[in-house]
Order: C-alpha cells, then sequence, then structure tokens
C-alpha cells in the first residue's frame, strides 16, 4: 500500500477523484453547511476509493502481466468516477469523461511536478510541469465561457420591422410597473411554529390552522415522508397555511392576488422571490400574497414526480378559505378588507399547473382523485396568471372556462424549454357572455428562474449549471421587469376592470418603451374575434367549418398540421404550413396565393373593424434544393400580402407588415454545445404564434368602392418574398 500511494499515477488519479466528488457535496443541497457537505463528499470519496482499491487488489493474480498498481488504480478510479457521474455530477458521459482525461493530465503534471522537485530532480523541468498544470485549467475554463453567446443574434437584426406602432404611454396611459399611490404593510402569516422559518414561527402576526391533505398527496410515504417530516417537523395531515402579505393601508375592500412558486429545493425557500410583484401589486390596491409551498417541493430523499399537483392547488384554495373567514370577521384588522370576488391566482413554474388545478377545483364538490374529500369553495376567481408553466405533471387535462388568462414563457428557459402555458390557452373556452380574455407573451432570452427573485440565473444547480449557456439571457431586473408590465396590466384589466390595458396583450409593440429591447410573440383571444378558420375541425384541407371553402395555388408546401414542442410533445394546436419559392420574374398570376371563400352568414363584415390573423416564421430548410450554393443562406422577412374580394370582384390589397412588426423564428442555444441542446433538450425553435391585425379602413383607403357587406374571398398573397415557409392559424375578423 505503501508503494501504491508514491505512484504518481494513483496520487493523480485519487486527486482528480476527490476534486469531483468534493464539487458534488458542496452542491449537494441536503440542509447543512456547503463546506460540510464537501468534506462528507470528499470523504465518501476517499472510502469508496480504498473500498475499491481493495476489491480491485484481490484480482491480482488474474492479472499479473499488468504491474498491480497500474490497472487497480485505473479500474478503482474508472468505477468511483462512474459512481459519481451516475448518482452526483449528472453531465452527459461524452463531456464528462473528456473532463476526467482533462483533468487526469493536470493532475499528472502537477503530482509528477512537485514530487521531482521534492526529489530535486531536473527542477526547471519540473517547474515547467507544474506551471502547465496550471495553465491548462485556467485556458480550458476560458475557452469553456467562450463558448457563451447567441449565434442567432444577427438573424434576428436582419429582420427587424421599421413599422411604429403608437404605444399606449404616447396615448397617455401610466405604465403599470411604476409603483401605485397606496402606502402598504407587510407581514405574514402561519402556523406559529414552524422550526425552520421563523417568519411562520414567532414572526408571524396571525395564526392560522393546519389543514389535512392526505387525501390529496397520498405519496407522502417512504423515505418522503420520513425525511421530510424530520426536516420540518410535520407531515401531510398537518400541512402549514403560511403566507407573506403585501397590503395596501386604507379601507378597503381590496382585490386578491394570491402568488406561488414552483418545485425548486424544498430548502432553498421560494416564497420570498416574489417580493417585487408583492409590493407593486399592493401599492396599486390590491392584496398580495405570495404562498409557501415550500415542504411538498423537490428534496434529496425524492421528489413526487407531479403527484403532489393536486396538493399545491387546493392548498391556495384553502388559503382562500381562510381568508374568507378573516374578512368575515374571523379577524378584526382584516374584517371587510378583502373583495373576495375579484381575486386572480398567479402561479410560476409548477406552480402555473397549481393555478389551473385550483381554479378547476374551485367548481367542484368533491376531489375527483378521492371523492371521500369534500370541497366547498366557490370563490370569485376572475383571473389566473401562469408563469413558466407546466401542463403535463398532473395525470388530468384541466379545461377551463369563462377566467382570464395570461401566459408567460422565455425562450431560453432550460428548464420548461417548451411554452406549455399554451395548452391551456387554447383549451379556455368562452360563452358568449364573457367579456374577459385569454393572451400569451413569448418572450426571447428569458429563462425560467428570474421571474423568480431568489433563484438565480441558472435553471440548474451546479455542476450542471456550468454547462448552460447564460451569457445572452436577459438580466434577472430585466426578466421581472417584463412580469412586473404584464401582470401588474393584467390585474388591473381583470379586477378593477380598466380597459386600458387591453392593447398590450393583443400586441406587445404597443409598450415597448416599457419593456427591455427584446423579441415578443403576443397571442390573444376573446369573444370579440370571429374565427374564420382555426384548422382544427376536420383532415381536409380544403374546406373549414360552417361551409367554408378553401383553395390553394402555386405552394411548394401545403398542409395542415399539429404543431410540435421543440421535444416533439404536443401543443394541442393545428394550423396551415404554407411554402412557396419561385423565381423573382413569375408574373402576378403565378404568384402563391391562398385563398378562403366565405359562406353567406359570414360574407357581410361591415360590423368588424379589424383582420385578425395568427402567423409564425416557418423552417426555410424544407425548400432547400440540391444545387443552392454551399453555405447560401435562405432568408425571407415573412411578409405577404392580404387581399379581400367582394362578391362585384373588387378587390383591394394590404401588405402585413405595413402595419404589423413580422414575427421572427426565434432561436435558443440553451447549452454551451450545439450537439447537447439536439441530445438533452430538442430543437432550436418551436412554432410560436404572433397575433397580427390589419385595420379593414386600409383596405377601403386602397379602394372605396370595396363593399365590406358582400365579401366572396380573403386572401393570402406571397408577393413579397421568392422564397418562404409560414405558419398560419386563427383567420378572421374582429367586431368593433
Amino acid at each position: 500500500m505503501k508503494k501504491l500511494f508514491s505512484s504518481s499515477f494513483f496520487l493523480s488519479v485519487a486527486l482528480v477523484v476527490l476534486v469531483f466528488f468534493g464539487i458534488s457535496g458542496y452542491f449537494f443541497e441536503v440542509g447543512y453547511s456547503a463546506w460540510a457537505t464537501m468534506l462528507v463528499g470528499i470523504l465518501i470519496g476517499v472510502l469508496l476509493l480504498v473500498i475499491l482499491q481493495f476489491i480491485i487488489s484481490r484480482l491480482a493474480p488474474w492479472l499479473k502481466k499488468i504491474p498491480t498498481g497500474v490497472y487497480t488504480t485505473f479500474f478503482t478510479g474508472l468505477l468511483a468516477l462512474y459512481l459519481m457521474r451516475m448518482f452526483a455530477f449528472g453531465w452527459p458521459s461524452l463531456l464528462f469523461y473528456a473532463l476526467v482525461l482533462f483533468g487526469l493530465l493536470c493532475c499528472l503534471l502537477l503530482v509528477a511536478g512537485i514530487r521531482n522537485i521534492i526529489k530535486k530532480n531536473d527542477v526547471k523541468r519540473s517547474l515547467l510541469m507544474v506551471m502547465t498544470s496550471i495553465i491548462l485549467p485556467i485556458l480550458g475554463i476560458y475557452g469553456f465561457q467562450t463558448l457563451d453567446g447567441d449565434p442567432f443574434s444577427k438573424e434576428n437584426e436582419d429582420m427587424a420591422s421599421g413599422v411604429q406602432i403608437k404605444t399606449l404611454s404616447v396615448m397617455g396611459i401610466q405604465d403599470p410597473s411604476s409603483m401605485g399611490s397606496y402606502e402598504m404593510e407587510t407581514f405574514t402569516y402561519g402556523s406559529g411554529a414552524d422550526k425552520k422559518r421563523p417568519e411562520y414561527a414567532e414572526g408571524v402576526l396571525l395564526k392560522t390552522p393546519t389543514v389535512d391533505a392526505s387525501l390529496l398527496l397520498p405519496d407522502w410515504k417512504g423515505k418522503k415522508k420520513k425525511w421530510r417530516e424530520k426536516f420540518w417537523g410535520f407531515g401531510v395531515k398537518n400541512f402549514p397555511l403560511n403566507g407573506r402579505v403585501y397590503m395596501p393601508k386604507g379601507e378597503g375592500p381590496f382585490p386578491l392576488v394570491l402568488m406561488v412558486h414552483g418545485n425548486h429545493s424544498m430548502i432553498d425557500y421560494s416564497d420570498g422571490g416574489y417580493a417585487y410583484l408583492g409590493e407593486l401589486l399592493a401599492s396599486r390596491g390590491a392584496i398580495a400574497v405570495s404562498v409557501d409551498e415550500n415542504f411538498i417541493n423537490a428534496h434529496w430523499s425524492g421528489d413526487f414526480r407531479g403527484k403532489e399537483m393536486p396538493a399545491r392547488g387546493w392548498l391556495l384554495l384553502k388559503h382562500l378559505e381562510q381568508w374568507k373567514k378573516w374578512n368575515a370577521g374571523g379577524e378584526e384588522s382584516l374584517e371587510g378588507k378583502v373583495d373576495m370576488d375579484n381575486i386572480v391566482l398567479i402561479g410560476h413554474s409548477r406552480g402555473g399547473e397549481a393555478v389551473s388545478i385550483a381554479a378547476a377545483f374551485n367548481n367542484l364538490k368533491r376531489f375527483p382523485d378521492d371523492a371521500k374529500e369534500k370541497f366547498n369553495f366557490g370563490f370569485g376567481i376572475k383571473g389566473i396568471v401562469t408563469v413558466a408553466p407546466t401542463d403535463y405533471r398532473y395525470n388530468r387535462e384541466i379545461n377551463l372556462e369563462n377566467i382570464s388568462y395570461l401566459s408567460l414563457q422565455g425562450a431560453w428557459d432550460s428548464d420548461e424549454t417548451s411554452f406549455w402555458g399554451m395548452r391551456p390557452f387554447h383549451r379556455l373556452k368562452f360563452t358568449d357572455d364573457f367579456e374577459g380574455f385569454k393572451a400569451g407573451l413569448y418572450i426571447n432570452h428569458a429563462n425560467h428562474g428570474q421571474f423568480n427573485s431568489t433563484w438565480g440565473r441558472s435553471d440548474f444547480g451546479a455542476p450542471m449549471k456550468w454547462l448552460l449557456n447564460l451569457k445572452p439571457l436577459m438580466t434577472g431586473e430585466d426578466q421581472r421587469q417584463v412580469a412586473k408590465v404584464y401582470i401588474s396590466a393584467f390585474v388591473e384589466s381583470v379586477l378593477k376592470e380598466n380597459p386600458t390595458y387591453r392593447p398590450m396583450f393583443q400586441n406587445a409593440e404597443t409598450v415597448k418603451d416599457w419593456l427591455p429591447k427584446e423579441t415578443y410573440l403576443s397571442q390573444y383571444g376573446d369573444n370579440k374575434k370571429d374565427i374564420l378558420v382555426d384548422f382544427e375541425e376536420d383532415l381536409d384541407v380544403t374546406s373549414g367549418s360552417k361551409g367554408i371553402q378553401i383553395e390553394a395555388k402555386n405552394f411548394k408546401l401545403w398542409k395542415e398540421e399539429e404543431l410540435l414542442a421543440r421535444d416533439g410533445g404536443s401543443q394541442q394546436n393545428n394550423a396551415v404550413v404554407l411554402g412557396w419559392r419561385y423565381a423573382m420574374e413569375t408574373q402576378s398570376d403565378s404568384l402563391p396565393i391562398y385563398s378562403i371563400q366565405l359562406p353567406e352568414q359570414f360574407k357581410d363584415i361591415s360590423m368588424a373593424d379589424t383582420l385578425v390573423l395568427s402567423i409564425a416564421a416557418g423552417d426555410l430548410s424544407t425548400l432547400k434544393k440540391k444545387n443552392d450554393k454551399k453555405g447560401k443562406t435562405l432568408t425571407s422577412n415573412y411578409d405577404f400580402s392580404i387581399a379581400i374580394v367582394d362578391s362585384l370582384g373588387t378587390k383591394a390589397i394590404v401588405g402585413l407588415g405595413e402595419s404589423n412588426v413580422l414575427p421572427k423564428q426565434v432561436k435558443s442555444k440553451f447549452t454551451k454545445f450545439q450537439f447537447l441542446d439536439k441530445e438533452m433538450i430538442g430543437k432550436d425553435t418551436e412554432v410560436q404564434l404572433k397575433t397580427c391585425y390589419l385595420a379593414l379602413s386600409a383596405f377601403k383607403s386602397k379602394t372605396d368602392s370595396l363593399h365590406l357587406d358582400k365579401i366572396k374571398h380573403l386572401q393570402l398573397v406571397f408577393d413579397k418574398d421568392s422564397i418562404g415557409v409560414v405558419v398560419v392559424d386563427d383567420i378572421g375578423f374582429r367586431k368593433k
């Protein structure tokens, strides 16, 4: 053994192993000091090295041709590192073992150099070896960081539009992210006995009862139950109702907003990360509460893998139940303070799925997964906001009706890499008398975690975060500015019935001076939108619902398809894909034209004032030819003309780009290596639509003789670019 420890090879392998185990221990969150867990990691590495060295040494009689120290060291280090990668480090094999080899080279140079210096053997060369072992990691780290960046930024710049959209601030409307006139107070409520959270123990202003969630979360068992109860001091039968309150001073009653976090580490508490929203909303006259559900979050002992989703939503309703009691006189200081008919729920990540679940449970009499649990809620939930949400954790699909909805999603979200919030958007239905709306906003260079001020810039913890491409991300302050503008405006629109902010949900360009300079794609829907074609009805590409007939001429690509997320999952929405490629000298009668023939009930559009359609840039690679010059980049501005033809043959044509900032194909590079993106995440882009608007007055200005009460055809004429692919959905008219 003494001979083994005098071997440079063994010492180098041991050093690499212990460094990796130390790193993993440092970032392995169990509630103790990071330095303590790093020491534990190193001790585990030492123990593992000794055990494996002993086991493999016993195999020596069968491996006599190889020096024992060499092969035992090799296999000891290999097995130790393999086990560590499997259970702690988590990097893809190729990168992990490349790093190991690089580390081994550096450690060999370091150990051999130091040993030779001690023995005074060729000191100059030994010093060079030591210096090289230090310089190589420095150069490696520098080179690793140079892999950060946005390789698609130039494409976005080239497609920028010069269209000037009148902003709300020019119209004299106040920035909703500016602090309001109300003074506010902050306090916490909770069990009063939380041994981990003093703000919910001796720090509470109001004590709340615990609730029994055992029927909602039967998976609270085994090691998850054991270690969680040991850590928190309570179990599923006595979950606390803990919340941080941001309350405007005054008589009220004030509308109520509950905010809930997602599935971050349970010991890295998340509920304080929405103070920036709570303070803003309170200053503008709404009671805001950040709800604590950390005790059902991920932990080293296990993740509930979505089985906790009903409990997440149900807990929000139990908080509302408590507020109802206080408001009715159960707490003198809060009596009559709350407008329980005006409530908005905001959820981030899994919390985003939870608010949809809560809105659905709000109208039920019993828990659908176990009807022994009775519900008696019926609160006035008027709207929900989902921020980078999941929509697949709960094993039931939530379909909502007559509730206003907003979803925000970052295009560089490496945790929830697709815009799952648009699936509830498409499933949400309105009856004819509903006056609310639904909206989605896709934000380039925004990630997952920065919507919470405490989660940090990286969507993963170390060592996985070292692989992420963080440089292109907008700052946390900028990302939270987007949230403040849109969430505050949503609360104003839904709970205070302020109509002045509606245009920003239809078109993000109307609030560009309130937002960081970035690419935003907005989608919007309400009862004023009369959709002609939504491509959901059947397999026939030549017809739509209600007798609409469709014809397409001179296209290279024409198909209706279900839109997919970047990982291949369904967006739960269908659209038409149109592709064209022609010579610049093509005659006008040979241009690609997509024509919709209107039936009698749609021919009179004189009650409408705007033509509406949702579009997205498609994949041009589908139109490439073998004889295209190598390296040639096919580009398109995705602009085209729209024609309205009446029954007398009068035609008026308006260019889409005359009044719309055209959609860009937002691409993302999540990690430092594009091959890793393909392996871990999927495609570098996914189709995200943008709702565009053309005023019918623009058509009348082109041809005053156009009869809007006798419309025969609506045509998409692709006359601006000789090549292009677009995705089109929800073509229709907006009523006055």
